[in-house]
Formats: structure tokens, C-alpha cells, sequence
């Protein structure tokens, strides 16, 4: 029998999204962007630079959650429409959106069937934020998705967590050690863990979950064969959560860093790739 390993995994952030949404101050800090009608989420805000101008820009965020990104590009004048795999998670997401009064449509989809549910050639700009790929067994059906929902001339811009980075023995605290896949690979590393990347409430009791690996060139090249033209691709040395415990420390804008040896191996990378006119 064919293991769910989507149903595991949409269990798991069913969960999360439950928990990253708490008023408590806990999780994502969701309160603040109803107080708040300026605040922008610490990845946007770094995204910024390199995103550019998005106003009026009809924009569709692929693996939103429970939507704060999706609220930052709204504030920045971008026409929005976020999508996720998570019921749990859109459901939050349309509460925070209720919450703040910002003006941004939610879809439960996954993925995968996004340009079965969303208007073909019907967005300007492609947004997808970090931690998004490695949930997803193969990158060339992403590719396609973003090269269907772009309009010609229409862009997609993605920060996402580098996969030297996602190659890391993260348990092992005295120094960087390889252990996991770079490459793509038809099975999926299997984690059992009931903690998430930010400070909830409660530990995840649908702890296990199963990702994939994709190495840069094989994003680059599927995107390439579907279409679209790589216009930029930059690699920072920070991250925006503790991805490697006991060996990092926080930068005065939310970004993670290496304590020693900084800039030693790339933690994260911004990719835009337009479709030809």
C-alpha cells in the first residue's frame, strides 16, 4: 500500500496552523498586524529589495498559511489571492484577513492543482516564501503550476531555504555535517518531531511529516524547461528561523546567522524568473 505522505503532512500543518494562530503572543504573533495596520512580516520586509514595487500587481501566493505574508504583500499594494494545502491553515488565514480588514482572497488547494483552481495566465507575480519546496515530491510539477498561473511578462519571485541548508545534520551541534539528500529523490526524509520553528503552546501530536530535497540546479533547470527565463538568483548567509540549534544567533531583523563561520555556506537564496512576453 502507497503510504499518504500528503495527508501525513497536511495533518501536521493542520496542527501548526491551529497553533502559529494564537492570540497569545505565542506562534506567529498574529495580534500584531491587527494592532497594527502597517506591520509587515520579517520575511517580506527582507524580501523587499529584490521583490520591488508590487502595487497593483495581481499576485497569487503559493503555500501561504495562515496568511501573514500574504496581508504584507496586500499592505504593499499587491492585489492577493494566497493558496494552501491546509484547510486548518486557510482558515486562519481568512480569520486574521477578517481580523486586520485587508483585502486578500484565500483558497484551499493544493499545490499541485493550483492552476486547476486559479485563472491560467491570470497573475502578474508568483510569490512563494521560504520553507515551501521541500513539501513537495517533484519540483518540475511545481515549475509548470507557476509557469500556467504567470501571465507573459509576469514574474516569480521565491526566497527559500538553500539546500546545502536543508542537507544539514541540524542535531549535531559542534559543526556543519552533511548527511541528508542535496538531489531530488523519489523517497522522502522522514522526521518525527513535535516541535515547530517558532514558540508554540503545545507540542504537535501529528509529528511526523516527509520532505523532499531539491538542488539548485534542478530547481533552475525546471524552470527553465517550463518556460520561464531565470532573471536573477542571489544566496545570503542568514535564515529566518533557528535552522541549525545551538549554532546560530539572531540578527536585529529576525534573520538567523552562523555564529562562527559566517558566510561559510549559503542558508537561503532569492530566485526571479520571468515568462516571455
Amino acid at each position: 500500500m502507497t503510504h499518504n505522505f500528503t495527508a501525513a503532512n497536511q495533518a501536521n500543518w493542520d496542527e501548526r496552523a491551529e497553533l502559529h494562530a494564537a492570540r497569545d503572543g505565542s506562534g506567529y504573533e498574529v495580534q500584531r498586524y491587527v494592532a497594527d495596520r502597517s506591520a509587515l512580516s520579517d520575511v517580506v520586509r527582507f524580501d523587499q529589495p529584490l521583490l520591488g514595487d508590487v502595487s497593483g500587481l495581481r499576485t497569487v501566493h503559493l503555500q501561504c498559511h495562515i496568511g501573514t505574508d500574504t496581508i504584507s504583500l496586500a499592505r504593499l499594494g499587491a492585489r492577493v489571492t494566497g493558496l494552501d494545502f491546509s484547510e486548518r491553515g486557510i482558515a486562519e488565514a481568512r480569520r486574521l484577513a477578517q481580523e486586520t480588514g485587508d483585502a486578500v482572497d484565500f483558497v484551499h488547494a493544493d499545490v499541485r492543482e493550483a492552476a486547476a483552481v486559479l485563472p491560467n495566465g491570470g497573475f502578474d507575480l508568483v510569490y512563494t516564501g521560504i520553507g515551501a519546496l521541500c513539501w513537495l515530491p517533484k519540483i518540475r510539477e511545481w515549475a509548470e503550476v507557476v509557469a500556467a498561473l504567470l501571465a507573459p511578462g509576469g514574474s516569480l519571485f521565491i526566497r527559500e531555504g538553500h539546500p546545502i541548508l536543508w542537507a544539514i545534520d541540524e542535531s549535531l551541534e559542534d559543526d556543519l555535517h552533511l548527511r541528508y539528500p542535496y538531489f531530488e529523490h523519489e523517497a522522502p526524509t522522514e522526521w518525527d518531531d513535535d516541535q515547530s520553528y517558532v514558540v508554540t503552546a503545545a507540542p504537535l501530536q501529528a509529528s511526523h511529516t516527509y520532505e523532499w530535497n531539491h538542488s539548485l540546479g534542478e530547481i533552475v533547470t525546471a524552470l527553465i524547461e517550463s518556460g520561464l527565463r531565470i532573471d536573477s538568483l542571489v544566496e545570503h548567509d542568514s535564515v529566518p528561523w533557528e535552522a541549525l540549534p545551538g549554532q546560530m544567533t539572531l540578527r536585529a531583523d529576525g534573520e538567523w546567522l552562523l555564529t562562527e563561520r559566517s558566510g561559510s555556506v549559503p542558508l537561503t537564496y532569492t530566485l526571479r524568473a520571468s515568462k516571455p512576453v
